[in-house]
Protein backbone atom coordinates (compact mmCIF):
# COMPACT_ATOMS: atom_id res chain seq x y z
CA UNK A 1 0.00 0.00 0.00
CA UNK A 2 1.40 3.64 -0.81
CA UNK A 3 2.31 5.13 2.38
CA UNK A 4 1.77 8.45 1.15
CA UNK A 5 -2.60 7.73 1.43
CA UNK A 6 -3.64 8.82 4.86
CA UNK A 7 -6.23 6.42 6.38
CA UNK A 8 -8.76 8.65 6.43
CA UNK A 9 -8.62 9.09 2.95
CA UNK A 10 -8.93 5.21 2.02
CA UNK A 11 -12.21 5.67 4.79
CA UNK A 12 -13.80 8.33 2.82
CA UNK A 13 -13.23 6.71 -0.38
CA UNK A 14 -14.86 3.44 1.36
CA UNK A 15 -17.73 5.49 2.45
CA UNK A 16 -18.38 7.18 -0.87
CA UNK A 17 -18.61 3.65 -2.72
CA UNK A 18 -20.71 2.39 -0.08
CA UNK A 19 -22.98 5.36 -0.80
CA UNK A 20 -23.03 5.26 -4.45
CA UNK A 21 -23.81 0.94 -4.06
CA UNK A 22 -26.85 2.50 -1.99
CA UNK A 23 -27.75 4.60 -4.70
CA UNK A 24 -27.79 1.59 -7.25
CA UNK A 25 -30.20 -0.50 -4.93
CA UNK A 26 -32.52 2.48 -4.66
CA UNK A 27 -32.31 3.12 -7.93
CA UNK A 28 -33.32 -0.21 -8.95
CA UNK A 29 -35.89 -0.87 -6.38
CA UNK A 30 -38.04 2.68 -7.73
CA UNK A 31 -37.35 1.10 -11.06
CA UNK A 32 -39.29 -2.29 -9.42
CA UNK A 33 -41.93 -0.13 -8.02
CA UNK A 34 -42.46 1.67 -11.61
CA UNK A 35 -42.73 -1.79 -13.07
CA UNK A 36 -45.48 -2.71 -10.49
CA UNK A 37 -47.28 0.50 -11.06
CA UNK A 38 -47.23 -0.56 -15.02
CA UNK A 39 -49.15 -3.54 -14.09
CA UNK A 40 -51.94 -1.99 -11.53
CA UNK A 41 -52.44 0.67 -14.28
CA UNK A 42 -53.39 -1.97 -16.80
CA UNK A 43 -55.36 -3.22 -13.88
CA UNK A 44 -56.98 0.50 -13.86
CA UNK A 45 -57.53 1.11 -17.27
CA UNK A 46 -59.34 -2.37 -17.62
CA UNK A 47 -61.69 -1.91 -15.09
CA UNK A 48 -62.54 1.61 -16.11
CA UNK A 49 -63.45 0.45 -19.67
CA UNK A 50 -65.12 -2.33 -18.41
CA UNK A 51 -67.47 -0.38 -15.85
CA UNK A 52 -68.31 2.31 -18.90
CA UNK A 53 -68.86 -0.38 -21.32
CA UNK A 54 -71.00 -2.64 -19.95
CA UNK A 55 -74.71 -2.40 -19.83
CA UNK A 56 -75.16 -4.56 -16.91
CA UNK A 57 -71.72 -4.08 -14.70
CA UNK A 58 -72.92 -5.50 -11.30
CA UNK A 59 -73.56 -9.09 -10.66
CA UNK A 60 -77.33 -9.97 -10.78
CA UNK A 61 -78.92 -9.42 -7.33
CA UNK A 62 -76.36 -7.49 -6.09
CA UNK A 63 -76.97 -3.12 -6.25
CA UNK A 64 -73.69 -2.08 -4.75
CA UNK A 65 -70.56 -2.46 -2.17
CA UNK A 66 -70.83 -1.87 1.57
CA UNK A 67 -68.82 1.14 2.19
CA UNK A 68 -68.54 1.91 5.96
CA UNK A 69 -66.39 -1.34 6.54
CA UNK A 70 -63.79 -0.73 3.91
CA UNK A 71 -63.51 3.15 4.91
CA UNK A 72 -62.15 2.03 7.97
CA UNK A 73 -59.47 -0.29 6.62
CA UNK A 74 -58.66 2.50 4.11
CA UNK A 75 -58.22 4.83 7.06
CA UNK A 76 -55.91 1.76 8.94
CA UNK A 77 -54.07 1.11 6.41
CA UNK A 78 -52.94 5.20 4.96
CA UNK A 79 -52.53 5.39 8.52
CA UNK A 80 -49.99 2.53 8.84
CA UNK A 81 -47.93 4.85 6.54
CA UNK A 82 -47.13 7.97 9.17
CA UNK A 83 -46.14 4.74 11.62
CA UNK A 84 -43.40 3.13 9.51
CA UNK A 85 -42.30 6.90 9.00
CA UNK A 86 -41.85 7.14 12.79
CA UNK A 87 -40.07 3.84 12.46
CA UNK A 88 -37.52 5.03 10.45
CA UNK A 89 -37.03 8.01 12.10
CA UNK A 90 -36.15 6.54 15.38
CA UNK A 91 -33.72 4.10 13.57
CA UNK A 92 -32.23 7.87 12.39
CA UNK A 93 -31.87 8.86 15.51
CA UNK A 94 -30.72 5.11 16.35
CA UNK A 95 -33.61 4.32 19.07
CA UNK A 96 -33.88 0.58 17.83
CA UNK A 97 -36.46 0.35 20.67
CA UNK A 98 -38.67 3.08 18.93
CA UNK A 99 -38.18 1.77 15.73
CA UNK A 100 -39.34 -1.81 16.67
CA UNK A 101 -42.77 -0.37 18.21
CA UNK A 102 -43.61 1.80 15.70
CA UNK A 103 -42.46 -1.63 12.92
CA UNK A 104 -44.60 -3.69 15.11
CA UNK A 105 -47.47 -1.77 14.47
CA UNK A 106 -46.92 -1.02 11.06
CA UNK A 107 -47.40 -4.64 10.75
CA UNK A 108 -50.27 -4.70 12.99
CA UNK A 109 -52.21 -2.40 10.84
CA UNK A 110 -51.85 -3.73 7.68
CA UNK A 111 -52.87 -7.01 9.36
CA UNK A 112 -55.97 -5.55 10.53
CA UNK A 113 -56.30 -4.64 6.70
CA UNK A 114 -55.86 -8.25 5.19
CA UNK A 115 -58.56 -9.37 7.84
CA UNK A 116 -61.12 -6.79 7.38
CA UNK A 117 -60.57 -7.43 3.43
CA UNK A 118 -61.39 -10.98 4.49
CA UNK A 119 -64.41 -10.46 6.36
CA UNK A 120 -65.43 -8.35 3.10
CA UNK A 121 -64.80 -11.45 0.91
CA UNK A 122 -66.58 -13.84 2.96
CA UNK A 123 -69.73 -11.89 3.15
CA UNK A 124 -70.32 -11.01 -0.73
CA UNK A 125 -72.84 -12.22 -2.48
CA UNK A 126 -70.70 -12.65 -5.79
CA UNK A 127 -67.54 -14.58 -6.72
CA UNK A 128 -64.75 -14.78 -8.93
CA UNK A 129 -66.79 -15.56 -12.04
CA UNK A 130 -69.56 -13.55 -11.13
CA UNK A 131 -69.34 -11.76 -14.37
CA UNK A 132 -66.61 -9.14 -15.45
CA UNK A 133 -67.08 -6.98 -12.64
CA UNK A 134 -66.71 -10.33 -10.04
CA UNK A 135 -63.83 -11.20 -11.73
CA UNK A 136 -61.80 -7.51 -11.84
CA UNK A 137 -62.86 -7.12 -8.41
CA UNK A 138 -61.04 -10.42 -7.15
CA UNK A 139 -58.70 -9.64 -9.09
CA UNK A 140 -57.75 -5.86 -8.55
CA UNK A 141 -58.18 -6.29 -4.35
CA UNK A 142 -56.33 -9.96 -4.27
CA UNK A 143 -53.51 -8.75 -6.05
CA UNK A 144 -53.01 -5.44 -4.12
CA UNK A 145 -53.70 -8.07 -1.09
CA UNK A 146 -50.69 -10.08 -1.78
CA UNK A 147 -48.66 -6.70 -1.83
CA UNK A 148 -49.77 -5.52 1.45
CA UNK A 149 -48.83 -9.29 2.97
CA UNK A 150 -45.52 -9.02 0.98
CA UNK A 151 -44.90 -5.60 2.70
CA UNK A 152 -46.00 -7.09 6.25
CA UNK A 153 -43.34 -10.24 5.94
CA UNK A 154 -40.78 -7.37 4.89
CA UNK A 155 -41.25 -6.01 7.62
CA UNK A 156 -41.21 -8.85 9.88
CA UNK A 157 -37.57 -9.29 7.83
CA UNK A 158 -36.19 -6.16 8.73
CA UNK A 159 -37.77 -6.18 12.22
CA UNK A 160 -35.58 -9.69 13.34
CA UNK A 161 -32.82 -8.02 11.77
CA UNK A 162 -32.88 -5.57 13.94
CA UNK A 163 -31.59 -7.74 16.68
CA UNK A 164 -28.42 -8.66 15.23
CA UNK A 165 -26.07 -6.94 16.75
CA UNK A 166 -25.17 -3.55 14.91
CA UNK A 167 -26.93 -4.51 11.90
CA UNK A 168 -28.90 -0.78 11.76
CA UNK A 169 -26.16 1.26 13.54
CA UNK A 170 -26.07 3.42 10.30
CA UNK A 171 -28.94 2.88 8.71
CA UNK A 172 -30.00 0.04 6.32
CA UNK A 173 -31.60 -0.49 2.43
CA UNK A 174 -33.80 -2.77 3.90
CA UNK A 175 -35.55 -0.71 5.62
CA UNK A 176 -35.59 2.96 3.43
CA UNK A 177 -37.00 0.28 0.46
CA UNK A 178 -39.77 -1.46 2.91
CA UNK A 179 -40.84 1.74 3.85
CA UNK A 180 -40.82 3.27 0.60
CA UNK A 181 -42.80 -0.49 -0.69
CA UNK A 182 -45.08 0.43 1.98
CA UNK A 183 -46.01 4.08 0.86
CA UNK A 184 -46.49 2.81 -2.72
CA UNK A 185 -48.75 0.03 -1.29
CA UNK A 186 -51.20 2.58 0.72
CA UNK A 187 -51.28 5.03 -2.62
CA UNK A 188 -52.41 2.07 -4.57
CA UNK A 189 -55.32 1.36 -2.49
CA UNK A 190 -56.08 4.67 -2.38
CA UNK A 191 -57.07 4.60 -5.92
CA UNK A 192 -58.30 1.42 -5.64
CA UNK A 193 -60.57 2.77 -3.05
CA UNK A 194 -62.04 5.01 -5.27
CA UNK A 195 -62.30 3.21 -8.42
CA UNK A 196 -64.33 0.62 -6.91
CA UNK A 197 -66.01 2.09 -3.10
CA UNK A 198 -66.40 5.71 -4.04
CA UNK A 199 -67.14 5.43 -8.09
CA UNK A 200 -70.14 2.59 -8.07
Amino acid sequence: MDSSIKPEEIHHVAHEHEHDEEGNKMFGFIVFLLSESVIFLSFFAGYIVYKITSPNWLPEGVEGLEVLAPTINTIVLVSSSFVIYFAEKKLEKKNLAGFRIFLLATMLMGSYFLYGQYLEWSELEFGFTSGTYGGMFYLLTGFHGLHVLTGILLQLIILIRSFLPGNYDNGHFGVNSTSLFWHFVDVIWIILFILIYVWQ
